[in-house]
């Protein structure tokens, strides 16, 4: 199963980073507080702690995108940005499942598990460098 997609990684990196980048990334960077919004987030009265810490998830998240997009036209970066998407998945489900645990979190942030669940799914198939 690991890997059984490995011949079309490249274009799994470059959909998935394209994705990330428009849908996370940059409205974590640019509008943190409309994004909060819309995943039901309640927020404080003082939001420059907000906005900081949104934008630098956003900026991380832009930095593993690139990644992805140089691992997308690079294939001797691939297993770089395919370590770093497991490491991605896991810390982040673990961090929503804590969430959803704890009761501390919108309900969309707790269907979020999903998501991470179903990426690291689609990171394992797609792993290059792993078909016989």
């Amino acid at each position: 199963m690991i890997g059984m997609y490995a011949s079309h990684s490249q274009l799994y990196l470059l959909i998935l980073a394209t994705l990330t980048t428009l849908f996370f990334a940059l409205p974590l960077l640019l509008v943190p507080l409309t994004w909060a919004r819309l995943m039901r987030w309640t927020l404080p009265a003082d939001t420059d702690l907000t906005v900081y810490f949104g934008r630098c998830l956003g900026a991380f998240v832009v930095g593993v995108d690139i990644m992805g997009f140089l691992g997308a036209f690079d294939v001797h970066r691939q297993q770089a940005i395919f370590e770093v998407l497991y490491f991605v998945s896991i810390s982040m489900i673990a961090v929503h499942v804590y969430g959803a645990w704890r009761r501390i979190q919108p309900i969309t942030e707790t269907i979020e598990i999903a998501f991470y669940a179903l990426l690291l799914l689609l990171t394992l198939l797609f792993q290059p460098g792993m078909t016989s």
